[in-house]
């Protein structure tokens, strides 16, 4: 049930009128995705991509000697063990400056370009606070409209902060699925002006600021609102103001058209060592040697949880107090995306915050313990299910130093 606030912003104010062409476009990809859902998938590939750049891939990270490592490897062999039987295709442990643990499965590689689904929502949260820091973006709570000036004039709309594209309550429709080639949920996503779609289209059901909807459209929003403030196409700033200043490799972003818009908020190709790199960022506080990449402060930003969900910072999840399930919507309600994700006791460290993708892809962040824990692949196969809190506390109960970690929220 909607609000009555939601009920009178439902129907988009105007509709967009687009060429045949890209009408076409929308249509084919639209079958493409109903065949995807048919079977049990979503889209397998995305057209056109553009290049993001990034370092030489040569550019190692420092690797621990074996007889050095601080994780006794029974426990990196167990770690292993369950990625490997849950579908995974990587599996990184990171630990006090050094890859403890590197082991991909199946065909992949490390080079591999690993589709990151939801993976790309955290990064909007770091794009959003480079930019901040490069002085492109006043601050979080800049309002949105000062980018999309299409909506001054909209009371409604120019409420909407900049933090509220990173912590889900932009007042945007939630995320839902439909098969309906009408609906703002499939042309937001899939239509070769999807950028345009979302600006004009895209209901607002909520008052902006009060209340947490994942939205796949807010996060999207996010590639516009860099373009606009930097002058630069989203995959360029990723390039030249994130990868390259961290020595990642780079990867593909998926455009709506040639010379389009970059989907923000899924879509992004790009090596597991590089989103290592991303995880290894915020554990450093958003400095990286001797250059600050993010605000002082804003990973604690990210990491803190609102009113409305206070297990979700700006992009990332948080430890929070226990629940034995939480799903990716609103928190009092089951995900109408996927089935709430099981957590079977509570993790080892309250400073626990990660990014948490489709298809379980994970990148654990414990800052007490010096640790990043990343699993990329697909939700487990039949008789398996996924649990939150199994690599994590896995790796925690084996260090040595976990009775001077922050205990467990209970």
């Amino acid at each position: 049930m909607v609000s009555a606030y939601a009920r009178e912003a439902y129907v988009p104010e105007q509709v967009m009128l687009f060429s045949p062409e890209d009408e076409a476009v929308y249509q084919q990809r639209l079958s493409a995705l109903r065949e995807a859902r048919r079977v049990g998938r979503g889209l397998t590939e995305y057209s056109p991509l553009e290049r993001v750049e990034g370092a030489d891939p040569e550019n190692d990270l420092p690797i621990v000697p074996s007889e050095r490592r601080s994780l006794p490897m029974d426990a990196l062999k167990e770690a292993g063990a369950y990625a490997e039987k849950m579908n995974s295709t990587s599996l990184l442990i990171w630990r006090n400056g050094k890859l403890e643990y590197e082991r991909y499965f199946g065909t992949t590689t490390r080079d591999e370009l690993l589709v990151a689904r939801s993976l790309a929502k955290p990064l909007t949260a770091i794009v959003v606070g480079r930019a901040i820091e490069l002085g492109y973006i006043r601050g979080l709570d800049q309002p949105v409209s000062d980018f999309i000036p299409e909506w001054r004039g909209d009371e409604r709309r120019e409420q909407m902060l900049i933090r509220h594209m990173l912590d889900m309550r932009s007042g945007f429709l939630p995320q839902s699925r439909s098969d309906h080639a009408d609906s703002p949920l499939n042309r937001a996503y899939l239509h070769p002006r999807h950028d345009q779609v979302i600006i004009h289209e895209y209901p607002l059901v909520d008052q902006p600021g009060s209340r947490f909807e994942y939205s796949n459209a807010t996060s999207q929003l996010v590639a516009v609102v860099i373009e606009r403030a930097t002058g630069m196409r989203y995959a360029s700033f990723i390039s030249e103001k994130i990868l390259l200043p961290l020595g990642a490799a780079g990867g593909k972003v998926w455009v709506n058209r040639e010379g389009g818009t970059a989907h923000a908020g899924c879509c992004i190709l790009l090596p597991a060592r590089t989103w290592l790199r991303l995880g290894i960022l915020l554990l450093q506080d958003g400095q990286w040697g001797e250059h600050r990449l993010l605000p002082t402060g804003y990973v604690a930003e990210m990491r803190t949880g609102t009113e409305q969900n206070i297990y979700y910072g700006l992009g990332v999840y948080v430890a929070g107090p226990y629940t034995e399930r939480r799903g990716f919507t609103h928190p009092d309600r089951p995900s109408a995306l996927s089935p709430p994700v099981l957590h079977s006791e509570p993790y080892l460290a309250e400073d626990l915050f990660m990014f948490d993708g489709n298809g379980n892809q994970v990148v654990y962040i414990v800052p007490s313990a010096q640790l990043v824990i990343m699993r990329t692949g697909n939700r487990p196969g039949p008789g398996h299910e996924w649990d939150n809190s199994i690599l994590p506390n896995l790796v925690l109960r084996a260090l040595p130093v976990l009775e001077a970690a922050p205990q467990a929220v209970h």
